[in-house]
């Protein structure tokens, strides 16, 4: 028996103290193991019972710790939910069992069903036998692991839209148009006498044309896809003591950065991960940028400037208590060309600058905040919304690569695609389409899991987590 045929059995639930604890059981001995372990007050059959139902009960050992019968051994108090295939999330018969949420009890609760004969599941199994026995596709198999990690609310939403068949939907789409042309060509290279491709090219240039502008539309979405699901890089930058610390700890609500008067205090990286107004922001605070002859410090404003070159986001925290200076100076032209915000800092105190003198020196948007007193942060939030993500996420229609394998896969069907044009240009032979075109279709397949290997499967379910 193939080994995605046995019946499995995993804590599905997190491995903490909770409320209440899920084993799942899934396979097609699932509702017989669960059976010879439950007892039932009311004397309920297991197999006997309707799918879709709730049964009350108490799960007992089959043996104690030193392998004799424990017939009398009780566990916990449970509720078991049956569900029958094929309408079941493996498509499978599963049984879950809702437990106590001690992790002791969960644990106990799951070793009396491996007593049964059950095999524990591996990672991302139950999830792999959905993709496997045709319940979803690999790219929504792949959402469900990204809905478990989203760190916020767009990231949340855009796996969920993934698992609903968007992105699939949109490659079958594609794909379909692009087999039947390339199906159209083998039949003209099978039968010339009856089917003339001539007539046929200029049809046929539109539809690639059309394909691939769909597909070069969706690679471009994987920058935003990418900020998403990590987080935008956001470096706070600014001479010291200007408030970039104090910023962080706004901004993440916690004491991440130790805060003083004293100028030069940060001297390495501090990174922190928050979700602000529902945006990821990668939070760097990094060390005051001025000229400093102490070495550890200079290290420090060295990598302080290395992060800001590949930010996404660079937020420049300005002390308006204070006139500017040479280092300010050195900032300007450091961030020129760079998505970035200038903070007007510590608006609560006398102003020393403005903003109408910032922008002298910089086109980039100048707003006036006060870490300390949280005051600007709405402002802030809406302008780095209207950065990134054109005001909102349209998650009505918009589809966001999200996954780095799927950019690869949609790069390399859209060079595929460019080839079928020079060829049609270039006067090729039509078998020359035919094979451009079939691996177009081959990369899109990887996408869906149409076109993949049991290696590539194997690799990517060993990153989802136990239980899932």
């Amino acid at each position: 028996m193939s080994r995605y045929e046995d019946t499995i059995a995993a804590i599905s639930t997190a491995a903490s103290a909770a409320g209440i604890a899920v084993i799942r059981v899934s396979g097609p001995d699932a509702v017989n193991a669960v059976e010879q372990i439950f007892v039932s007050p009311a004397g309920k059959k297991l197999t006997e019972q309707a799918a879709n139902t709730i049964h009350y009960g108490w799960i007992r050992q089959l043996q104690s710790s030193d392998g004799e019968p424990a017939q009398t051994d009780l566990v916990d108090e449970v509720l078991i939910m049956l569900m029958k295939a094929p309408h079941t999330f493996t498509r499978e018969d599963v049984v879950e069992i809702d437990c106590h949420g001690g992790v002791f009890a969960a644990r106990k609760v799951l070793d009396a069903v491996l007593q049964t004969g059950v095999r524990p599941a591996e990672p991302g199994e139950f999830t792999k036998r959905a993709f496997l026995n045709g319940r979803i596709d690999l790219s929504q198999a792949e959402a469900v692991m990204d809905i478990i990690s989203a760190k916020n609310q767009y990231a949340l939403q855009s796996s969920v839209r993934q698992l609903s068949g968007s992105l699939s939907g949109r490659i079958r789409e594609i794909r379909q148009k692009l087999l039947h042309e390339t199906a159209f060509i083998e039949a003209a290279l099978d039968d010339p006498e009856h089917i003339d491709m001539g007539g046929h090219l200029s049809e046929l240039d539109s539809i690639v044309s059309e394909q691939k502008q769909q597909i070069e539309e969706l690679i471009r979405s994987s920058d935003s896809g990418k900020m998403i699901r990590e987080g935008i890089k956001t470096v706070i930058i600014g001479r010291p003591n200007a408030g970039k610390s104090s910023l962080l700890n706004a901004l993440t609500g916690e004491e991440t950065a130790i805060v003083t008067d004293i100028a030069g205090t940060t001297r390495d990286v501090l990174e922190d991960q928050v979700s602000f107004g529902g945006i990821a922001l990668r939070l760097l605070d990094t060390a005051g940028i001025r000229k400093s002859d102490d070495r550890i410090e200079q290290i420090g404003i060295s990598r302080a400037r290395s992060h800001a070159e590949d930010a996404d986001l660079i937020l420049y925290v300005v002390d308006s208590s204070e006139q500017l200076d040479e280092n300010d100076y050195d900032i300007f032209r450091m961030i020129q060309g760079k998505k970035a915000i200038v903070l007007l800092n510590k608006s609560d105190l006398e102003t020393a600058v403005t903003k109408k003198e910032i922008s002298k020196y910089t086109e980039c948007t100048i707003l006036e905040i006060s870490a300390k007193q949280r005051e600007g942060f709405t402002q802030l939030e809406n302008c780095i919304r209207s950065m990134f993500f054109s005001g909102e996420i349209r998650q009505n229609d918009e589809i966001y690569i999200t996954n780095a394998r799927h950019t690869r896969a949609l790069q390399e069907a859209a060079d595929s695609l460019t080839l079928v044009q020079e060829s049609i240009r270039n006067g090729m032979p039509e078998d020359f389409f035919s094979i451009d075109l079939m691996e177009a279709c081959d990369a899109l397949g990887r996408i869906i899991g149409a076109d993949v290997s049991e290696d590539l499967v194997n690799e990517i379910f060993s990153g989802f987590c136990l239980g899932k």
